[in-house]
Formats: C-alpha cells, structure tokens, sequence
C-alpha cells in the first residue's frame, strides 16, 4: 500500500494553546483509519490542516503527494463531514444532493437515494427544520455516497440515533468492500466503531500517542484482577496502565501479556480479563472512563 497522507513534525498553534504539536504520521491507501481522543485533544484541528482548511504553525503535509492547501487537484479526492455541517436556511435536503455531483467526481445518485430511504430523510423540508438527527443524516449520506478516495467523517453521526449510526457503521463497511478507499473517522463512541477501524492514530494534548494496527492493540493490555497482595506481586515488573483497589481486592491493567505470563497468573489465583479498544484509550490518556465520557 502507499501512503496518502504524510504528515512530518506538524504543529499549529493558538496563540499560546499547542493544538497540535510536532506530529509525524502517515495514512495508508484503502484503509479505516480511527482518530480517536479527548474534546479538545486536537482532532478536528489535524483534519482542518490535511484538508487545507487551516494553515499549519510549521511542518509539512502532503495529500495524495502535494500540499492540500488552495489545490484543487487535492481537493476534488476529499470529503470532510463534519458534525457542526453548515447550510442555507433556505437549502432542502434535495438541494444538498442534488449539488454534491458539482463537488464530488465520484457521486453515487443511487446510493444516495438508498441511503435517504435507509435513514428515512425528508427531502423537501427546509434545513432549519430538521432535527439534529436528520441533518446529521445528510452529512453521513453525503459522506458515503461522495466515495471520495480520501472521506473524513469529523462525529457528524453523534445526532443519530443508535438504530441509525448501525445503519451507517453497515453501509460504511457495506459500500467500502465493494468501492475501497480510504476513511479517517473521529469519534469517542470507540466501543460501537471499534471493529470498524483497521488502524488507529490516538492523539492527547495535541501529540500522537498511539499509532497501531486496531487488531494489535486489541491484545495489547488485560486487566489483572485478584487479591490485592497476589496482584501486585504479579503486576510489580510490568507496565501498569491503570490500578483500582477495593479492600483487599485489586484490578490493575498492564500491558501485553506472553503465554506464559498468562499462566504465571492462573497459577496465582488470578483473573485475567481482556482490554477493550475504548478502555486501552482511556487508560493511555490517563483519564478515568467517567472523565472521558463528559470530555467528549
């Protein structure tokens, strides 16, 4: 595969707020990629600057090799949906469609009518008089059925309801196994996305932190839990990502475990429990699970 986007030692800063600060990473072709993190831990602003809608403080990107700032060459392959989407008061949501042809060379019209069918989508009312679900419908319609190469979904399905985000997560991967390309999303509902995403940038106050294969890091930590002397002893050698104690009773997250460390532990009375991907970015961002949650 190869790469497109490449993005080296990238920052942008806000006055004195570092919303992004020295990033390196690469994106790869035909791929679903999750950017995951806290409100506010830079997310939105990365996909500003790799979809040239922000100037970066210093650094270099490329898309599909070239700079994406005022390039329409660029531009014409992405689509950016964001949850804020803006449009006309005045505009209906088959004025919305029947534009996209104009700005997306690979429009699908049939797709976009199934989908309007799927998320059950009043065409002719006005955008000021639609729920937060309903816009958030058209965005994801648009997002799909655009088959841009390179399609950024920036939370826009946050107003759905779960019925309908399962409808998109199905026509997502639906649609991306008969028309690959490559899909950025960013969301804190890690647990309903998690066996969508193939890799996974996580970014915290504005740096990369994790940068990995979804199914490696799938593996990549398990919680310990037994009595709290057995447990420590257990964990004491090893990375710890997250301790809780009740009593004398202990649940303490680490990092991989070799097969035979598992039975090392069994062998000591202890529990071995696996580590979803949404609790793995908890633990690494140093937040509790409540924290996260209200974050984002």
């Amino acid at each position: 595969m190869s790469a497109v986007v490449e993005v080296q030692n990238l920052s942008k800063h806000f006055k004195n707020v570092k919303a992004v600060d020295d990033v390196t990473f690469s994106v790869e072709e035909n791929t679903i990629y999750g950017l995951l993190g806290r409100n506010g831990a830079g997310k939105t602003t990365v996909m500003q600057l790799l979809t040239g809608q922000d100037f970066a403080s210093s650094g270099d990107i490329r898309v599909f090799g070239e700079s994406p700032v005022e390039n329409a060459r660029v531009l014409q392959n992405i689509s950016f949906i964001k949850e804020s989407q803006k449009y006309p008061d005045e505009f209906q949501p088959k004025h919305v469609f029947r534009s996209a042809p104009w700005f997306f060379p690979n429009w699908d019209s049939a797709f976009a009518e199934r989908l309007i069918d799927d998320f059950r989508l009043p065409l002719n009312r006005r955008i000021k008089k639609l729920s937060r679900g309903q816009l958030s419908a058209i965005g994801v319609i648009v997002g799909l059925a655009s088959r841009a190469p390179l399609t950024f979904f920036d939370e826009p399905y946050l107003g759905l309801d779960a019925v309908a985000r399962q409808i998109f997560y199905d026509r997502l991967l639906e649609d991306y196994g008969e028309h690959p390309r490559t899909v950025i999303l960013s969301t804190h509902l890690i647990d309903e996305v998690s066996n969508l995403l193939e890799h996974v940038l996580v970014i915290d106050e504005g740096r990369i932190i994790i940068d990995e294969e979804a199914e490696a890091l799938r593996g990549s930590a398990t919680t310990v839990v037994g009595t709290r002397a057995a447990v420590d002893a257990f964990t004491a050698p090893r990375e710890v990502l997250h301790s809780e104690y009740l009593g004398g009773l202990a649940s303490v997250t680490v990092g991989r475990l070799s097969p035979g460390e598992r039975v090392e532990a069994a062998e000591a009375g202890l529990e071995l429990s696996p580590v979803s991907l949404q609790q793995l970015v908890v633990r690494r961002t140093n937040v509790s699970q409540k924290e996260f949650e209200q974050s984002a």
